[in-house]
């Protein structure tokens, strides 16, 4: 399927379907912790946020968008300039079908044009074997991806009556040098 999968920038006709998209996993799951899903025009307000400095990327199949990943400033710290934290969201119809993996590597291609060498995420993860909100699949994923387990917080938030534990992930794109040049911003 992933030979007809395009990537490219998101743009502000994309907004709807971001909402869209992110909607499913704010209202039926805890993959993320948002209570309330954004309208379009608060995920185009991120998307231009996001877009002056980072890329935010969008996978269309067939002329639909159906999924986007981005990534954003890790802390706002200068020492943290060449980390950054991932987010990718796939439309739940599509899944398993390559395209998180076509995403987030376009994702990381354009990072390590940019001199970004850290890429962070923060993944929920189910406190039991049948919860009905999030599984082992984001995990996993990552682990496929090359990422490796960085940390893991316990309760740390709280949806659909129950607390969740979440993992940090991370993946190094580059070599960690003496004197790094500072990233290119977008």
């Amino acid at each position: 399927m992933n030979s007809s999968i395009l990537i490219r920038q998101a743009c502000g006709d994309d907004t709807g379907a971001l909402a869209l998209i992110y909607a499913y996993y704010v209202n039926q799951t805890a993959i993320t912790f948002e209570y309330t899903a954004p309208d379009a025009v608060e995920m185009e307000r991120r998307r231009q946020e996001i877009s002056q400095h980072y890329p935010y990327l969008v996978a269309e199949l067939d002329g639909q968008v159906v999924g986007y990943a981005y990534a954003h400033a890790f802390y706002g710290r200068e020492a943290y300039a060449w980390s950054v934290e991932s987010s990718i969201y796939v439309d739940v119809n599509v899944r398993k079908h390559g395209i998180g993996r076509t995403l987030y590597k376009a994702l990381e291609e354009a990072l390590k044009s940019m001199g970004i060498l850290n890429i962070n995420a923060c993944i929920a993860i189910p406190r039991d074997e049948d919860d009905p909100y999030v599984t082992y699949d984001s995990l996993n994923f990552h682990k496929h991806l090359g990422y490796i387990l960085a940390g893991h917080l316990h309760h740390s938030g709280y949806k659909f009556d129950r607390w969740y534990d979440i993992v940090w992930m991370e993946k190094m794109l580059g070599p960690h040098t003496i004197y790094p040049k500072f990233p290119a911003k977008k």
